[in-house]
């Protein structure tokens, strides 16, 4: 019996500024998101993939750990398995090196992609349109390392994608530092999944910009637990953008509040209120307002 190939498009990349490292990816496959990406903070990041194994991306970020290149990780994993052919694998450093292995038994189209600081990959693929456009896209899109990893993921399918079709997706990133950032403890910042989808790439697309509102809340909790509310405040002022998420503005005058940023606190409240009148009574008994109550009962 033959095993069963994962016609997959994946991308693991690093991003040396942040700290990050991640991986995305899709497939004709329910829940590719248990095999294939990996990655550990400040080690690096695999897709292990085609006929693939998924205790060879823990096995390839320890080779790494120890000290091995990609090249010598990649090598090291597939050196006595028999199936290395009917394998495809990528691998980034969190410094930003990569490599990637295409085998030799993986189904057309199949190859792979290697820039600074990411490696894109995909077997049973439209064509190689699919991992140029992928590398075009990450190259080209600015902002975080979730972003671009997911924006890779689109382009790959706007190219043609997997041949045989959409199902699940995943991204997952973990950030050095991480874990001071939250009570979680682990440096893992995002871990997404859609198991089964028609169009799981939009579906991810989704989640993330849940995510993307989510991220800051956690950060800026976890320094208001810390005491530090005005580290909370700078975390939530930062992603504020347009002033238009009544619940972050909210959150963001409770901690100028508690900072003592008087002024900061009521215009920002004042503005959650317009956008969403009950926090007017829900701020007409929280006590993080008591410093500036008499400011508040009259809004």
């Amino acid at each position: 019996m033959r095993a069963t190939r994962k016609s997959t498009f994946s991308i693991v990349a690093a991003d040396l500024q942040s700290g990050e490292v991640g991986c995305a990816v899709q497939s004709k496959y329910f829940s590719v998101g248990s095999v294939v990406p990996w990655a550990w903070a400040g080690v690096g990041a695999v897709a292990t993939q085609a006929a693939g194994v998924a205790v060879f991306g823990r096995q390839a970020l320890e080779q790494l750990q120890r000290g091995a290149t990609p090249e010598g990780a990649l090598e090291a994993v597939l050196a006595e398995d028999p199936g290395r052919e009917t394998r495809q694998l990528g691998i980034v450093t969190a410094d930003g090196r990569a490599a990637a292995f295409t085998g030799a038994e993986c189904n057309d189209w199949a190859g792979h992609r290697v820039g600074a600081g990411f490696a894109v990959q995909g077997n049973i693929l439209a064509g190689e349109a699919v991992v140029d456009e992928m590398t075009r896209a990450y190259e080209e899109t600015v902002g975080p390392l979730v972003e671009r990893l997911v924006a890779s993921l689109e382009a790959g399918q706007a190219a043609g994608g997997d041949r045989r079709g959409q199902q699940s997706a995943a991204i997952m990133v973990e950030r050095a530092g991480g874990r001071v950032e939250s009570r979680e403890g682990i440096d893992r910042i995002c871990d997404l999944r859609v198991e089964d989808h028609p169009e799981p790439i939009v579906e991810l697309r989704r989640l993330v910009g849940i995510w993307s509102g989510w991220d800051p809340r956690r950060r800026a909790h976890a320094q208001y637990e810390r005491g530090d509310p005005g580290g909370a405040a700078d975390v939530l002022r930062a992603a504020a953008g347009d002033g238009s998420d009544p619940t972050l503005l909210y959150n963001l005058a409770c901690y100028e509040s508690l900072a003592g940023r008087r002024e900061d606190a009521l215009a920002h409240l004042r503005r959650a209120v317009e956008l969403d009148a009950s926090f007017r009574d829900l701020a007409a008994g929280d006590s993080d307002f008591d410093a500036i109550r008499s400011d508040v009962s009259e809004l």
